[in-house]
């Protein structure tokens, strides 16, 4: 598995990241993984726009159209 160094972390950050990795039972290398993950598997602005993108143009449909929409989907929950 590759690793990663990081240099010239902050005092500060580093004792946040240690107390929050201790907190959950964790060493500070597992936390820092699952905290990276997470950020890796969230898209960012740019990737939800261009996803938007891709699926092409929704239409002409109006705000009282979609609150219509959301209202249908409320009510057959």
């Amino acid at each position: 598995m590759p690793a990663l160094q990081i240099r010239d972390l902050p005092g500060e950050l580093h004792r946040t990241l240690k107390a929050r990795a201790a907190r959950r039972g964790q060493s500070l290398s597992d936390y820092a993984t699952e905290v990276l993950r997470r950020a890796a598997e969230t898209p960012t602005a740019e990737e939800l726009t261009e996803r938007i993108r891709a699926r092409g143009a929704a239409g002409d449909v109006g705000t009282a159209e979609v609150a219509r929409r959301v209202r249908r989907e409320r009510e057959s929950r």
